[in-house]
């Protein structure tokens, strides 16, 4: 993909322009900082495009069981790719071993991963059982996220009260029994 932007300075100049656009004044004086204050804020808010899956699923033989993991409540914050406005919410993840399993912390840094990237939720949820199913190569993986979005809470349709839930179902979890036993796990 081409860089339209050469350096920090182009940036910057692109966003004084934007704040001219919607008729600001770059030059006041709580604007002045803006944008660099913008540049240092998308390195976090898109630092997953930094980070790689591969390095943080190392997979362990000791310690397999064949029974369902299950973690709940992996929050995050995202930002929509169609409006760029913030989405966030929480993360629901369930595999069941084949013989191989990561660490706890691990789904959540993944999440963090895709998370930290201009994203739609129902891309993310598939990036997240995606990934585990390639390194793990588990009998099954689910994932539910349910989150609030700006772009439908603050304009558009205006619905503050709504919430998007998307899932992902890989092998086992396919069957109802699997399915119904995370969500029981997970409510």
């Amino acid at each position: 993909m081409a860089n339209i932007w050469n350096d920090y300075q182009d940036a910057k100049r692109h966003l004084v322009c934007l704040l001219q656009y919607i008729g600001e004044d770059p030059l006041r004086e709580g604007l002045i900082d803006t944008p660099e204050r913008i540049l240092r804020s998308w390195k976090e808010l898109f630092s997953g495009y930094q980070a790689n899956p591969d390095d943080i699923l190392t997979c362990f033989e000791d310690g397999a069981c064949n029974e369902m993991i299950a973690i709940r409540g992996i929050e995050f914050f995202s930002t929509c790719e169609h409006h760029f406005l913030p989405f966030f919410g929480t993360v629901d993840i369930g595999y069941i071993p084949n013989g191989r399993v990561i660490g706890l912390s691990k789904p959540a840094r993944l999440v963090e991963i895709f998370s930290r990237r201009l994203q739609i939720q129902e891309r993310l949820t598939t990036q997240i059982a995606d990934a585990l199913v390639e390194y793990l190569q588990p009998k099954g993986v689910m994932v539910v996220v349910k989150a609030k979005h700006f772009c439908m809470t603050c304009r558009g349709v205006k619905q503050p009260n709504s919430t998007a839930v998307t899932s992902a179902i890989r092998g086992v979890f396919q069957d109802l029994d699997a399915r119904t036993e995370f969500m029981r796990l997970t409510q």
